[in-house]
């Protein structure tokens, strides 16, 4: 039987996003914390509990109201049906999912929801700058507070590897799970081409030869729709042109070293596209679209998040839905590395970290009914044998990652594995502190920075200009 030790805490220096901006706002429309410190005065006095006991427990069956991203093609979608039914059997409480796959309208809709008082009882949601506006509004609880009543709560975890808030510092989220972002490809086309399997010393050299032959063999070379969804891409090209020490530090003009980088990038994706490496429709058609390119063996490369396992595994069954049905001979040949480095950033420097965690609301929190059920809810969805079962190839914040078998998983998770085993850094998304409006200019404008219609500066001006004045 081969076990390897769950990806945890190697990285733990580099795991938690930065919260530290060079600009004078901190992700959406917000101040920097310490800003924040008198006009949460109220808040933080709301959300300290005096309570020095657990409520009482319920007199009968629970009904929880629980949000996740756990839904659609994501990993853990099955795991966490799983789980829910595996807690609703020992417990006999019941869970009401209103789970949805993670995208901008998930986000928003989210968000309406504590506007509006229709937040669920408890929350699977990024830990950044998207959940600033319910932890200013104190509809949720923080760990310390739930603490105070209930000493074991997440006392499992590694709190250094549990990102405190943007507002107020504090920790909120418990995390399951982290995240990495890489670079896919497809065994099958690499071979056609004559191209070498890419290793941890790519460099983006190296990429754009390799695309040259792959396009000389009748492939697309890079499935990414930047019409669509720039956003891997826009990230590694910043991260290209700095280094993991500077990546998260958000620059106060194109004029600063970090503002080049970010122009940089900008011109470095648009060489691509000027060379043909990307679909012919690449400004017009959707990630889904080019997703399928990728898994039916039209395109070579997709750089994306380590959530997209499970659509190329759904992909490579004939029942989506059904594992059973996996063609295992079609998943050998998609494989997963590094992104090809340049400069100061090695192809093994990674983005990734742990940006999601369970949060308890309030509405719950304050419902004698609720209270214990919400807590021993997420308590079990963050004990060590559940967190490792969604960690995978992962990474977790677990204080005593267990070992996992390697039988357990199939062939393209194992490959993520060894991949992970093999990254030096883990550096947080830049673009979970670039948030809101700031973004439009580079990512709804990324099809004229690639056509030459606006500069790749005054792109970048615009969004840095918008961030500056939120």
């Amino acid at each position: 039987m081969m076990k390897k030790r769950l990806f945890a805490a190697a990285l733990a220096g580099a795991m938690i996003v930065s919260v530290t901006a060079c600009g004078g706002q901190n992700g959406e429309g917000n101040t920097t914390a310490a800003e924040n410190t008198e006009s949460n005065a109220a808040g933080d006095a709301g959300n300290d509990t005096t309570e020095s006991a657990p409520a009482a427990e319920p007199t009968g069956p629970v009904e929880l109201v629980v949000t996740t991203t756990f839904a659609g093609e994501d990993t853990n979608a099955q795991n966490y049906k799983d789980a829910v039914a595996a807690w609703e059997a020992e417990t006999g409480n019941t869970i009401v999912d209103t789970s949805a796959t993670s995208s901008e309208t998930f986000k928003t809709r989210v968000i309406t929801d504590f506007e509006t008082g229709s937040e669920p009882d408890v929350l699977f949601f990024f830990n950044g700058a998207d959940s600033n506006s319910f932890i200013e509004a104190g509809k949720v609880m923080a760990i310390d507070d739930i603490r105070a009543v209930y000493p074991e709560y997440a006392d499992n975890m590694n709190d250094d590897l549990i990102a405190p808030s943007l507002v107020d510092n504090k920790r909120y989220a418990v995390p399951a799970n982290g995240y990495w972002e890489a670079m896919f490809f497809n065994t099958e086309i690499l071979e056609a081409a004559g191209v070498e399997r890419p290793g941890a010393d790519y460099t983006m050299d190296q990429f754009k030869a390799d695309c040259e032959k792959i396009k000389a063999a009748g492939y697309t070379p890079i499935a990414a729709a930047l019409g669509n969804t720039p956003h891997y891409w826009w990230e590694f090209a910043i991260y290209n042109n700095q280094s993991p020490e500077t990546h998260l530090e958000i620059p106060t003009s194109i004029d600063d070293a970090n503002g080049q980088a970010w122009v940089a990038g900008m011109n470095d994706i648009k060489e691509l596209y000027e060379l043909g490496y990307f679909p012919g429709n690449t400004l017009s058609a959707t990630d889904d679209e080019t997703f399928a390119m990728f898994t039916e063996g039209k395109a070579a490369f997709l750089i994306d998040g380590s959530w997209k396992v499970g659509g190329i595994v759904g992909a490579c069954q004939s029942d989506p839905e059904d594992p059973s049905t996996l063609d295992a001979d079609k998943l050998a040949k998609f494989d997963v590395t590094y992104v090809p480095g340049k400069g100061d950033r090695k192809a093994t420097d990674l983005v990734g970290g742990i940006s999601s965690g369970w949060y308890i609301t309030r509405k719950a929190w304050e419902d004698p009914q609720k209270q214990a059920a919400a807590v021993k809810f997420v308590e079990f969805m963050t004990s060590d044998a559940i967190t490792a079962k969604f960690a995978q190839h992962a990474a977790s914040a677990l204080k005593n990652a267990p070992e996992v078998d390697e039988s357990e998983f199939n062939i393209l998770q194992i490959k993520a594995m060894d991949m992970m085993a093999g990254a030096t850094s883990l550096t947080g998304a830049v673009q979970d502190l670039f948030q809101g409006d700031c973004r439009v200019s580079t990512f709804d404008g990324m099809p004229e920075i690639v056509t030459g219609k606006v500069a790749a500066e005054d792109a970048v001006a615009e969004g840095l200009e918008t961030y500056q004045n939120q």
